[in-house]
């Protein structure tokens, strides 16, 4: 009897090695959680133990929802090696409702924007195909440099700030980046996979050398804890105070979408856009509803294991339902909470840099599957790229603008895939029926490819690449419409360790 091989992304690992995997992802994504609760401790003025007790939460829930997205029980979660955590957009919004209605109000906001995507989520999945790899990819890049900068400030701080480019704090971030860059470079097989985990480990070694560590809490603490449902008291529901998070909730799906894709294309699965997508969609919404009882953010998937599953080159989803363990388990055992909560900022931030430049990377191959060579493609991108990252590059440039109009154009991820999605229709669904150059339709309701022109080998006035979601090339069948490669040509090679 033939038995058929698994997919890497299934493979099941021996138990000591998907705990050791496990545990790169939760250091990885550590910084997530406990920078949430210390922003949301620090604006709201909450007590010691209030933050320890979202804190724990956080942990919880984000152990919770990776298993949800691992596993993938009954549709929920796209069985993808998926960790979630607190979102940082999330944490932004969630404090300014709570400052302008009342936390009680900010985490009501929550509960009903978390309702919203399940809600809303079926409307969504038939405009799924206004976000070919064009627009995913543009706005990976983009979700990517953010994140790039975002921990770039764990290691120098923000300017202004009175310890902003702090010596021993970059000599922490770059060691951390430089130890390593020195592990993947020395190694091979399973330390190698582990690199940005002995890096991260080598970063914190160094700071207790240099006494930027304070494990005092580790004491002081108990054995067990237990997060409290409702630590504000009971929720408050008000529409009006939502809306900037019912806002912000479709630029998230929409980032979510691209994240499944990426995911799948790190783990080489292909991914039925329409069928994953709203799996892993409805996982973060329920984990995102449960969290609301627990006083938590909205609840997203994390970039930064998606870059880890990329350098590493491990794919199986048992290794991050081990990290949803390893996340649960932390939140229930208060010395663990305590270690955690006391690595320095400039150790994650040099760690997060890396993996998030790998996210980059993601994006630019992603674009890389698109026609560029057709400049009404390469002017979407580079029209998309400039309007999400001047809000990035140039903090406040909105200020002026009302409140509710900010929460989007501040957000780049979200200027720029809104950007892309509407230059994509646009350039190429409505200009060519208004120019009469409109092509019968394809499977999925986009137009069907063009075909180069024979005396000068450029496309169709209209601009259109090859497949209906710019992905194909000019005389071969097109790609899927749903972004992912084409089952005809043969896949890229890969290195063992590195599958770039």
């Amino acid at each position: 009897m033939v038995t058929t091989p698994r997919h890497p992304v299934d493979e099941y690992r021996p138990l000591s090695r998907m705990a050791l995997f496990g545990l790169q992802h939760v250091l990885v994504m550590a910084a997530a959680p406990i920078s949430s609760v210390f922003i949301v401790s620090a604006a709201l003025g909450l007590s010691t133990e209030l933050s320890v007790n979202l804190l724990a939460a956080s942990f919880v829930l984000s152990g919770i929802g990776s298993l949800l997205q691992s596993l993938g029980p009954f549709r929920i979660g796209a069985r993808l090696p998926f960790v979630m955590l607190p979102g940082g957009a999330p944490v932004v919004l969630f404090i300014s409702i709570a400052e302008q209605h009342g936390v009680r109000t900010a985490v009501g906001a929550v509960i009903i924007t978390s309702v919203f995507y399940l809600v809303v989520l079926p409307v969504f999945t038939r405009l799924l195909k206004f976000f070919p790899a064009l627009v995913i990819g543009t706005m990976i890049v983009i979700v990517g440099v953010n994140l790039v900068k975002v921990s770039a400030f764990l290691i120098t701080g923000r300017p202004g700030d009175p310890d902003f480019g702090d010596p021993r704090a970059l000599l922490l971030g770059m060691a951390t980046i430089g130890f390593t860059i020195a592990f993947f470079w020395l190694f091979t097989g399973v330390l190698r996979q582990i690199a940005v985990m002995l890096g991260f480990v080598s970063g914190t070694v160094l700071a207790v050398l240099l006494g930027t560590t304070d494990f005092s809490g580790v004491a002081d603490s108990g054995f067990v804890q237990a997060p409290q449902p409702m630590p504000f008291g009971v929720p408050e529901f008000s529409l009006l105070a939502s809306v900037p998070l019912l806002i912000y909730s479709f630029a998230s799906m929409a980032e979510t979408t691209g994240q499944t894709v990426v995911n799948g294309q790190a783990v080489g699965r292909d991914v039925d856009i329409r069928r994953d997508a709203p799996r892993t969609i409805r996982a973060e919404a329920l984990t995102s509803l449960a969290g609301g009882f627990f006083g938590t953010p909205l609840m997203v998937c994390s970039g930064e294991n998606i870059g880890i599953v990329r350098v590493t080159g491990v794919r199986s989803r048992f290794v991050t339902v081990a990290a949803g363990i390893i996340l649960i388990v932390i939140g229930f055992v208060a010395p663990i909470t305590a270690v955690v909560s006391a690595i320095p900022a400039p150790v994650v931030g040099g760690t997060a840099v890396l993996v998030f430049g790998v996210v980059i990377v993601l994006g630019v191959q992603m674009l890389q599957r698109t026609a560029l060579d057709d400049h009404t493609n390469t002017f979407i991108i580079g029209a998309a790229l400039a309007l999400g990252l001047m809000p990035i590059l140039v903090p406040g440039m909105y200020e002026a603008f009302p409140p509710n109009a900010r929460i989007l154009l501040e957000s780049g991820v979200a200027v720029g895939a809104v950007s892309a999605a509407v230059l994509n229709a646009l350039f190429h669904h409505l200009r060519p029926r208004l120019y009469g150059t409109a092509r019968p339709s394809t499977e999925d309701g986009t137009e069907s490819p063009s075909r180069p022109d024979a005396a000068d080998g450029r496309t169709t006035p209209d601009g259109h690449p090859d497949a209906a979601d710019g992905t194909a090339d000019p005389g071969h069948s097109p790609a899927p419409a749903d972004g992912t490669a084409d089952p005809g040509r043969s896949p890229e090679p890969m290195e063992d360790d590195l599958r770039f």
